[in-house]
């Protein structure tokens, strides 16, 4: 020895290797130092203790003390003393020891920072007196004195090599043989203590001393052991050990005994399902593969996922602009292995996903399947590159890339554990982690795992808001899904071993413990993988041959595994199809597995078992062999016909009797199928121990049990129900402690002892055998109690599951069930939800018929020989190692298995000692942010470098992350969320649009006339000159106004609706949905990456400026100025002339009409909205075609802001706040007015240039703000006749359509042009004239120079465009309608005319109030309305004009005469529109009487002369509007109405408006 100086504190163990652990000065070793190793555990472990968390920081770290090293140490003692010979220690363990240790000696200094109470006295006196270096040594000796030998204290002066050297000395005299831990103190009064621990216990430190081999090492270490031969010792040993000569020898010599014999009579049971089914004898019916559907947590999870990246999609951030893309692609990542690769195959193949977003038509391919899933092998970057190319190409496509078992390699690019030889190592952080999927902003990650843990670390890619978990099944004791399945998870595994339940489903094998350990002594250089298998195949090899016929093995295997092997080669034979049961056997070490396999396929073979069951190796990198008799049994209980057929998957081995040897060092996401019975993990490597490999193992087990079970409601029921406390859920997302991290609180903290656990466990493992007779009998009972159904019931059950999969499903009656080759029909459509798995050949993957039963002459054989009936009711059993038995099985004091309090990863490591302990009232969000805030990556981890001192921007935006327990179907939940993610994108990118068959078809004018051929493309001015002006209105949204008249028409009273209630005008409407097109309008909602400067939301610069102008204008019959505002953004002040210096607004730029240009749009557009600041579809990039255009939004000084913040790259005109409370008319009175007194600014101005006035182009557009899209008709005459022509209707920019409008001939004669209002139902006959002389709606293009003396009424608020229609007309202008062009109108339920709402002024609770309130008696008690009078007389007289004319009620050949206005009466109400005007063009009235007369705020044009040529019926009533009621006997005695009508005084109403409102009046007659 040499004693130098080497500070540290390391565990050490011994054996043939010893562990030290020291702290201090440790000495320099020198000779045999192979046979010590130094650890660095406990070092590392007493370091993080001393040093304060932040967590703990604000308690004032001056004041409270870290724990001193002596207590450490003293602690350390005490944990070694109270630990059994058969337990090792644990880090973990002894960190929360010293946690908890601390914060009982500092309780009340942490409660009083924790209440704030300054502190006004000395420092309290800890609870704890602290321990003296010179009280150490006596205090751990007196701990040491109790526990036999275990832990031997040794005391030095001068340093630690004395004490290493009388250990060792100990050693060798053999005076240490009971003894585990020896500890070796050093102290002295000058200086810091010194210690050294050192673990002398063979079993402790071989553990040990494994734990501390990285996976690569252990994998090398196993390796050289079998490849030189190291094991031969062992095998010979094995040999030795029966009395009656070597196994192989016995074998051998009973292979040529009974060769003749077995081989026929076990072939002949295990081939009887051949046989029987080929005669139409007995079959099983128990088989029945799973159809696929999608079960309600699945949904629930799918529509989680949804809602996340909806959230995503609505934050500021726009890091997901869900509006731009219109379908979805995905790539799925699995690991590289051949079985989970064909599993996801076989998923995705029949969930039908594909199809369903039109991915792939019909007739899918196994190539067409692969492409879409990606196995994270050495070709994984080759098939990736394609991916990131597609996404590039297609950034309309929202690409999902799912990384499905995340968890499995999460090593950083430049790191790896694993053998060279693993390219695939790193290959996750290589593929997506790359800078094109971070940047992409059409790629949403998703992470799919059980184990998240090692990606919820402090460097973590991941929000936590971005955390989507499987939900809880209960809350409060209430089933949140019913289904007809329960899950059966690790916490109901471990419920199953506490007292109460009849069979723990968590067992341990004592004897096979026992020997291991024996031989662990025996064979000391041997790694314990090595003689764990070896025994564990000694033992399977012994039980095999036991059963058949060898009783005197059954002394050289264990009860546990007599049992599995009984009752694997005794399952097949107890069905008539030779079903059987699947046991894994777990191996880890590939070779180790090679081994396995080899030995007892060649046991099987000499015992001539070959045709009873079969041993699959299963590796990761290969696919699965099974032999051609086996493949045969399952194509026939498969219904396949598919010569080359082979299983593919472990769930296609269902029903197979089989073991399955299955190896890899961590599973990669197989699934197993239901046939699974025993789950034999005796051999993982227990020695490294951390939460994700120890859940990962016993996930394998994981398993779904039929919910309809009463009889075993002792195992399951009770288990899913027993402990409300595990139930409830602390927060809001009905989640609860991940399922596979939870025990009950039913497990005191006591410990079991040993003993009492082996015993209970014995007596159960011995129950199922039949070794024991007596035990044998209550198992029996046991089992037949799970089968107590009869076989009726069970095939009305089935039935009853099949048909609510399949309605079409035929109902089979007890024994009468449908042929066997009765196939469901493959070409059906396939449903996301229930998709049935047929056995069409056409499919390369494994598929089943959708019906198990046998022909009608078979005879049903009883379901309970056959062990298919009893899988879906039981859990398989698990068998684990002693040592990771207890962790399981053991809880901390809130019921926390140990097993969640481990290290979550081996990648990933505490970030401090002080940290709370785990409770097992958490959520899984509550678990997250605790890994989130206690773990750090190491160098090795992909998330390593992702660090940013703590900022939200270490987070991808575009990442989420799904967790849920093992074999849940997290598959499933995420294919149903491609699916519903894909039909919300398809709703996004659909609209509802107005979709109104044009009404009063039957009034119009029929002429044989024809003006304009159907090709024309644009109206000739003469010709049109010559069509008449169709007075009635066409547009649907009209169908409650009063119909115009313009001569003398037949309507019959049938012909005209019912009035509609008002609401009803806007929520019965026809709509239809439509896709938009690349043309389309947009709401706020959408931003693509092309809109992102044209709306001013470009993130990478701030939000554009803007200034506002003043632009002020007289109107002489306003009587005052009108000032306007400008909002103008900088970006758009190109469109305005500035005055120069001051910089004051002069006038808008306006082109020549001569102007042409492919990308500019001459006109300007006016959009005057209100309340759809959101919704209003003012975003027209898109729609212009990226064409340059003036687009003014006209908006209410109130709605300014909010229109502004949402729109700040728009102009904008503000309206007077006079008109805050009009409507539309006040808007389109004020753009008409500005444009025309625009229009002649700016040929003032550019006259100055030499332009003529007449060149400046004089059209504005005005649009309503739920214009979408437009179309135009494109006519083919190319038939033979002139007559003959047929048209399509496509879909057009906007850009198109104004720039064809633009470039009408002579378009500046005409006034008003418009388009129709799509609709499906348009007909050949309103195509066939190309060009319409009638009213036009919703966009129009308006001469304000040739209508320069027609207004807008400012007061309307309906129906003002058909009332300016009407004198625009009359002013004998024309109005141009292109048939060939329409618009669609989106249906947008807020804002606009729903915008306004009359209540009353007196109360503010809102009352519903009917029309009939809206006037009353002047000087009356009636309540006064909070509404403009205006919009109050419209609706009056929309739904009771009736009171004022009641002749005209359904009189359409004696309208009311209607002066200079049209109001709207109502549906039953013709009316007769007339101007008072000079020169204006009105109908011929001759032979016309009318039934009433309304005056409607009429001017100085309208004198008695002028009323006195029309003629009235006798009794017809007249209506007289006013401002006052001194204007209304004005109006009276100018217009010289009393010769002619008769007046009272009780026929005098107004508007139910307060005085300081200005009421409007009205006063009604009757003509003499």
């Amino acid at each position: 020895r040499s004693p130098g100086p080497s500070s540290g504190r390391h565990f050490l163990g011994s054996g043939t290797r010893e562990m030290a652990l020291s702290h201090g000065n440790f000495p320099y070793l020198c000779g045999n130092i192979n046979d010590v190793i130094v650890s660095p555990l406990l070092y590392t472990c007493y370091r993080n203790s001393q040093s304060l968390s932040r967590a703990y920081e604000q308690y004032g770290a001056p004041t409270i003390q870290p724990i001193s090293e002596e207590m450490q140490l003293l602690l350390t003692v005490y944990y070694l003393v109270q630990l059994a010979s058969d337990q090792v220690p644990l880090i973990e363990d002894l960190e929360q020891i010293f946690m908890r240790s601390w914060r009982e000696s500092h309780l009340s200094e942490i409660r009083q920072y924790q209440q704030m109470i300054p502190q006004t006295f000395p420092q309290v006196p800890s609870q704890i007196a602290p321990v003296t270096s010179a009280q150490l040594p006596w205090l751990a000796g007196l701990a040491a004195s109790s526990c036999n030998d275990s832990v031997h204290i040794i005391e030095c002066s001068y340093s630690l090599a004395e004490g290493l050297s009388e250990m060792f000395k100990l050693l060798i005299e053999g005076k240490l043989i009971k003894t585990n831990y020896v500890v070796i103190i050093c102290a002295s009064r000058n200086r810091a203590i010194d210690s050294c621990i050192v673990i002398t216990g063979k079993y402790q430190a071989r553990v040990l001393s494994e734990g501390m081999l990285t996976p690569s090492d252990y994998q090398k270490e196993v390796n050289y052991q079998l490849v030189t031969g190291k094991v031969e010792s062992l095998g010979s040993f094995f040999s030795t050990l029966c009395p009656e000569g070597d196994i192989d020898l016995l074998l051998e010599k009973f292979y040529q005994e009974n060769q003749g014999h077995i081989s026929s009579s076990l072939s002949a049971s295990a081939n009887k399902s051949t046989a029987l089914n080929g005669t139409g004898a007995a079959v099983c019916t128990s088989y029945e593969i799973e159809r696929h559907q999608i079960r309600p947590f699945q949904l629930a999870v799918a529509q989680k996922l949804l809602s996340h990246i909806c959230s995503i999609a609505d934050s500021s951030t726009q890091n997901l602009d869900l509006g731009s893309f219109e379908k979805i692609d995905f790539l799925i990542c699995v690991p590289p292995s051949e079985v989970t690769y064909q599993q996801t195959l076989f998923h995705l193949w029949h969930s039908g996903i594909l199809l369903e977003l039109g991915l792939e038509k019909q007739h899918l391919t196994k190539q067409k399947v692969e492409q879409y899933v990606l196995k994270l092998d050495a070709e994984a970057q080759i098939k990736f590159k394609v991916f990131l190319q597609n996404s590039m190409q297609n950034p309309h496509t929202l690409f999902v890339l799912i990384h499905d078992h995340a968890h499995w390699d999460l090593m950083s690019a430049m790191h790896s554990l694993y053998p060279q030889a693993e390219l695939s190592t790193g290959l996750v952080d290589r593929l997506l982690n790359c800078r094109e999927v971070k940047e992409a902003p059409n790629i949403v990650t998703l992470h799919v795992t059980s184990f998240p843990y090692a990606l919820q670390t402090q460097h973590t890619h991941i929000s936590p808001y971005n955390e989507i978990h499987w939900p809880s099944s209960y809350s409060n004791g209430v089933d949140l899904y019913h289904e007809n399945k329960k899950y059966f998870g690790l916490s109901e595994f471990i419920e199953s071993t506490l007292s109460g339940h009849s069979i723990p489903l968590l067992r341990y094998d004592s004897s096979f413990e026992a020997m291991v350990m024996a031989l662990g002594k025996r064979f000391p250089r041997l790694h314990s993988a090595v003689i764990r298998t070896f025994v564990l195949i000694q033992h399977y090899s012994a039980a095999m041959m036991a059963v058949c016929g060898l009783s005197q093995m059954k002394n050289y295997t264990s009860v546990e595994t007599l049992e599995i092997t009984q009752n694997l080669i005794n399952s097949s034979r107890q069905c008539p199809s030779g079903h059987g049961l699947m046991v894994v056997l777990r191996i880890p070490c590939t070779p180790l597995a090679a081994v396995a396999y080899e030995r007892l396929y060649n046991v099987r073979e000499r015992l001539a078992l070959e045709d009873n069951f079969e041993i699959i190796l299963g590796n990761p990198n290969s696919g699965i062999t099974i032999g051609k008799h086996f493949v045969e049994q399952l194509k026939v209980w498969q219904k396949i016909e598919d010569v080359d057929w082979r299983p593919q998957t472990y769930l296609e081995l269902e029903g197979l009797p089989c073991i399955l040897i299955f190896s890899g060092m961590d599973p990669q996401g197989e699934s197993l199928p239901r046939s699974l019975r025993y789950c034999d993990l005796r051999l993982i490597n227990s020695s490294s121990l951390v939460r994700t490999t120890l859940e990962q193992e016993l996930g394998l087990a994981a398993y779904f049990v039929s919910s309809e079970i009463h009889t075993e409601k002792a195992v399951v029921n009770d288990v899913l129900e027993s402990d409300p406390e595990k139930l409830s859920s602390t927060d809001n997302e009905d989640e609860e402690i991940a399922t596979e991290g939870t025990a009950t609180s039913g497990s005191t903290s006591e410990k079991r002892s040993p003993m009492k656990r082996e015993r209970s466990h014995s007596h159960d493992s011995a129950s199922s055998s039949l070794s024991s007779k007596a035990s044998s009998k209550s198992l029996s009972l046991f089992l037949l109690s799970f089968l107590s159904n009869t076989t009726e019931e069970t095939t009305n059950n089935q039935e009853k599951q099949k048909q609510k999969v399949d309605k079409g499903a035929q109902t089979a009656i007890s024994k009468h069930l449908p042929s066997g080759n009765e196939q469901p029909d493959t070409k059906q459509s396939i449903k996301s939800a229930q998709i049935s798995i047929t056995s069409s050949s056409s499919s390369p993957f494994s598929s089943s018929s959708s019906s198990s039963a046998p022909t009608h002459n078979s005879f049903i054989l009883q379901t309970s020989q056959c062990f298919m009936t009893k899988s879906s009711k039981q859990p398989p059993i698990v068998f684990l190692p002693k040592l990771v038995y207890d962790i399981i099985t053991s809880t901390d004091s809130s019921g926390l298995p140990k097993s969640s309090s481990l290290l979550p990863y081996h990648s990933v490591m505490w970030a401090s000692s002080f940290r709370p302990l785990m409770s097992k009232m958490m959520t899984c969000t509550e678990q997250s942010l605790y890994y989130r805030q206690w773990t750090v990556p190491k160098p090795i981890h992909m998330d390593y470098n992702n660090r940013n001192e703590g900022r939200m921007d270490t987070f991808h935006p575009r990442r989420l992350l799904l967790s849920g327990p093992p074999q849940i179907g997290k598959t499933g939940a995420y294919l149903q969320f491609l699916s519903i993610l894909s039909r919300m994108l398809i709703r996004l990118t659909e609209v509802d649009v107005y979709d109104e068959e044009e009404i009063n078809i039957n009034i119009k004018e029929e002429s044989d006339q024809c003006y304009h051929q159907p090709g024309d493309t644009w109206p000739d001015l003469e010709t049109f000159k010559k069509i008449p002006f169709d007075y009635t209105i066409h547009d649907p949204k009209y169908e409650d106004a009063s119909l115009i008249c313009s001569k003398l028409q037949t309507v019959n009273s049938e012909d005209r609706p019912i009035s509609r209630r008002q609401e009803d005008m806007y929520t019965h409407r026809q709509t239809t949905r439509m896709r938009l097109s690349k043309y389309a309008a947009y709401n706020t909602y959408h931003h693509c990456e092309q809109c992102h400067q044209y709306m001013g939301f470009n993130p990478r610069y701030q939000l554009y400026e803007s200034t506002l102008h003043a632009f002020a204008f007289s109107y002489s019959m306003l009587g005052e100025e009108i000032q306007l505002h400008f909002i103008i953004p900088k970006s758009k002040e190109h469109h305005f002339v500035f005055s120069q210096p001051g910089r004051q607004l002069e006038s808008m730029r306006l082109p020549l009409v001569t102007d042409k240009s492919e990308d500019f749009i001459k006109s300007p557009t006016f959009t005057p909205t209100t309340g759809r600041h959101e919704h209003g579809l003012f975003n027209l990039y898109h729609a212009m075609d990226g064409a340059s255009h003036l687009h003014v939004l006209v908006v209410k000084e109130y709605e300014m802001a909010i229109y502004k913040k949402y729109w700040p790259n728009h102009i904008m005109l503000v309206l007077p706040s006079i008109f805050n409370s009009a409507g539309v008319g006040a808007a389109h009175f004020l753009i008409k007015e500005l444009s025309y007194h625009n229009l002649e600014l700016e040929r003032n101005r550019q006259e100055e240039l030499g332009i003529k006035p007449q060149d400046i182009w004089p059209f504005i557009v005005i649009s309503d703000d739920s214009c979408v899209m437009w179309n135009a008709v494109e006519v083919d005459c190319s038939g033979d006749r002139k007559s003959d022509y047929t048209w399509t209707e496509r879909n057009v920019s906007l850009k198109h359509i104004l720039q064809r409008i633009e470039a009408t001939p002579n378009v500046t004669h005409y006034a008003l042009i418009g388009m129709r209002k799509w609709s499906t139902k348009t007909n050949t006959s309103e195509i066939k004239e190309p060009f319409s002389c009638c009213h036009v709606h919703d966009f129009i293009m308006l001469n304000v120079d040739l209508t320069q003396n027609v207004q807008y009424n400012q007061n309307r608020f309906t129906c003002d465009d058909v009332d300016f229609n009407l004198r625009v007309h009359s002013a004998d202008l024309l109005i141009c309608r292109f048939n060939h062009f329409s618009v669609m109108k989106k249906q947008i339920a807020v804002g606009g005319q729903r915008s306004f709402h009359i209540k009353s002024k007196v109360s503010d609770i809102p009352v519903s109030i009917s029309p009939a309130q809206y006037i009353c008696a002047p000087d009356s008690k009636h309540t006064f309305l909070a509404a403009p009078a205006q919009l109050l007389l419209e609706k009056y007289l929309q739904y009771h004009s009736h009171r004022f004319f009641p002749l005209s009620l359904k009189n359409y050949r004696h309208p009311v005469l209607s002066v200079d206005c049209y109001l709207n009466l109502g549906p039953q109400i013709a009316v007769c529109y007339v101007s008072s005007r000079p020169h204006s063009l009105n109908i011929s009235s001759s032979g016309l009487t009318f039934s009433g007369l309304l005056l409607y705020l009429c001017d100085s044009f309208v004198v008695a002369s002028f009323l006195k040529k029309f003629h009235f019926l006798k009794g017809a009533t007249l209506c007289v509007i006013c401002q006052d009621r001194n204007s209304l006997r004005q109006t009276v005695v100018r217009l010289e109405l009393e010769d002619e009508w008769q007046f009272r005084l009780r026929d005098e109403f107004q508007t139910a408006n307060a005085k300081e409102d200005r009421p409007l009046f009205f006063l009604t007659g009757r003509h003499i």
